[in-house]
């Protein structure tokens, strides 16, 4: 593993970054909030921290990850290898990790993660529904081995982001390829400026009950995942399926071998989590706030989460599908162009409150703006000042009229005030398109 420490002159003097421009960051010692600068020598991410009232994570004491580690705690990485020790070192003081260039974390592939005797085409001769039916789950040796096939790939591509943690791109084409972040049950990480290739299930599991007893691949490994953690920021990062999208996975028993699961997801109790300027690419199942409608014990006063600035494009469902939490989604782009598969934007889940103003839709023709809500569950949401192909639009009224089956109530009972400058929704296409996603920050 290599260390590095970065140097940095603080002169004193702050400047305040007005739109996108090169100013330098120079830092010593404890973080700098973005939209400041110090004069005079080079800027590095890896020391800048969350903005006073940028949303959720700014709470409280605010989000710094680990702007304030010492010189010791400082890795550049360029291996997935690299990359695990940095994160697995002992101790819990801060830590910044850089990482520089493209790291894939399944660099042999698949088949080098497959038990031995695991025969992917015995599996689905075993498992054809004309062979099993319908009403029993898979089980045998096929089955079992494939299941430690999966727990080899879990083994190799979870990585576990520890408290007090910034991980960040180097330059503008950096990131991870195949791994799944886990940032669990801890609290302070900030991740920015990174490529995330969403990882690959290399032995999904058919299921022949589920979707009404039809059958369906089930996958795991979310790119990001944020799972009982406190104060997380995601910003300025590409997350996408990258060199393997789902319009190009096969069918087996007439349903398509998912591989995917989400690009990032908050459950569990996650709360105070800020999503910005990131691009969302070619995804199905995007964003999951709160992953089940059982879990209100755990769940109920958390998934408090704030999106705004992202770009999603592309995006199939879940962008994002919310339960339970009070999440702010404001000034977001999103495109759905001619041909891509589309479910839904906004997921209203069980007890979820959803406050949704102030986007950008840009929907292809013969795309329904009706379709843009999807009503999961009976729960009241805002959905106001937002802009359909550049015309504003009364979302909720707009899906009542298409589908009446399914009403849905206005007012989600909540106004957020953690938030930064709201730009009008008809400039955010243009806003964001050019600054959201990895190697943009200004």
């Amino acid at each position: 593993m290599n260390s590095q420490v970065w140097h940095g002159h603080a002169i004193g003097r702050t400047v305040v970054l007005a739109g996108c421009v090169s100013l330098v960051l120079g830092v010593t010692g404890a973080g700098v909030s973005v939209g400041a600068a110090q004069a005079g020598s080079a800027r590095d991410l890896g020391r800048e921290v969350l903005a006073a009232g940028d949303g959720w994570a700014s709470e409280g004491a605010g989000t710094t990850g680990g702007s304030a580690a010492d010189a010791a705690h400082v890795y550049t990485v360029s291996t997935w290898a690299e990359f695990k020790a940095a994160l697995a070192e002992d101790g819990t003081a801060p830590r910044i990790i850089k990482v520089k260039g493209m790291i894939d974390a399944v660099s042999e592939g698949c088949d080098a993660l497959a038990a031995e005797g695991y025969d992917f085409q015995r599996y689905l001769a075993d498992y054809d529904p004309a062979v099993w039916g319908h009403d029993t789950p898979v089980s045998g040796e096929q089955e079992e081995l494939r299941a430690a096939s999966a727990v080899n790939q879990d083994k190799m591509i979870k990585a576990n982001v520890p408290a007090d943690t910034t991980i960040v791109g180097v330059g503008r084409d950096s990131g991870i390829r195949g791994g799944s972040l886990q940032i669990k049950a801890v609290d302070n990480v900030i991740l920015r400026n990174l490529t995330i290739e969403a990882p690959v299930d290399c032995f999904p599991q058919w299921d022949p009950t589920d979707d009404n007893k039809t059958g369906a691949w089930n996958s795991e490994y979310d790119g990001v995942v944020v799972h009982g953690s406190t104060h997380v920021w995601v910003d300025h990062n590409t997350l996408t399926d990258g060199r393997y999208p789902d319009s190009a996975l096969p069918e087996y028993f007439g349903k398509v071998y998912q591989q995917h699961d989400g690009l990032v997801d908050v459950v569990r109790g996650g709360n105070f989590v800020t999503v910005s300027w990131n691009s969302f690419n070619d995804h199905d199942k995007t964003m999951l706030i709160g992953n089940s409608d059982s879990a209100g014990s755990t769940d109920t006063g958390k998934l408090k989460v704030t999106l705004h600035h992202n770009r999603f494009e592309g995006i199939v469902e879940r962008a994002p599908r919310v339960r339970f939490g009070q999440v702010d989604s404001y000034n977001n782009h999103f495109v759905v162009t001619g041909g891509q598969k589309f479910g839904y934007v906004f997921g209203i889940g069980a007890s979820s409150q959803l406050h949704a103003t102030d986007n950008a839709f840009t929907l292809a023709s013969g795309v329904s703006t009706g379709k843009v809500l999807k009503k999961w569950n009976e729960a009241p949401l805002t959905a106001e000042n937002n802009y359909v192909n550049g015309k504003p639009t009364d979302l909720i009224a707009v899906h009542n009229a298409e589908i009446p089956a399914e009403t849905l109530r206005s007012g989600a009972g909540w106004t957020p005030t953690l938030r930064t400058k709201v730009d009008h929704p008809r400039a955010v296409p243009g806003i964001v398109d050019h600054r959201a996603g990895a190697g943009r920050i200004c």
